[in-house]
């Protein structure tokens, strides 16, 4: 069974590296857009713009933060099964604005684990109507049952590194664009 598991991610991995990203409505592959910065909000985050780190172009999820702010967040897209089983899983780090948006056909109780991910991460859930319902912090390798359950049904999840969502002054109740 490991055997397989590792057979699957590297073939992930291999086919992941022709630059192409999953469309969450089609779940056909596109070429990525470009995208802005994101945007540290509320001016008391940090700001990566600048920092000369090269990052691959991604999608954009845009936070409209209940301070006024708008904060972009670069994603890598999960929106099939094993893509959402590997999500973030044997990353030693990520840039600060990024994260990975875990898409879902429908609304519903969602729960994550943190089995083998090696970063601290938060996990902002979003329902149909775009709208967060709830933000968690999540400890690297905590495998342990239950997991990290939504408050509420949720569509959509997106991760990011801890403490991005409360640096950038987003919070429960804020709207959020997805990428098309």
């Amino acid at each position: 069974m490991k055997v397989w598991k590792i057979v699957v991610v590297l073939a992930l991995f291999l086919a992941g590296c022709d630059g192409t990203q999953a469309d969450p409505d089609t779940q056909s592959q596109k070429t990525p857009q470009a995208s802005k910065s994101a945007n540290a909000g509320c001016g008391n985050g940090a700001d990566t713009a600048g920092t000369g780190e090269k990052t691959p172009e991604l999608s954009t999820v845009t936070i409209y933060a209940s301070c006024g702010e708008e904060v972009r967040v670069r994603v890598e897209i999960a929106d099939s099964p094993v893509g959402r089983y590997i999500g973030l899983r044997g990353r030693e780090s990520m840039p600060e604005d990024q994260g990975m948006l875990f898409v879902y056909a429908e609304e519903a109780p969602r729960t994550f684990t943190m089995a083998n991910t090696l970063t601290p991460l938060s996990i902002a859930f979003i329902d149909s109507e775009r709208r967060i319902v709830d933000i968690q912090d999540m400890k690297p390798l905590d495998d342990e049952p239950p997991g990290y359950d939504s408050a509420e049904p949720a569509q959509y999840a997106l991760e990011v590194n801890q403490g991005f969502f409360e640096k950038s002054g987003v919070k429960v109740g804020d709207s959020v664009e997805l990428p098309r």
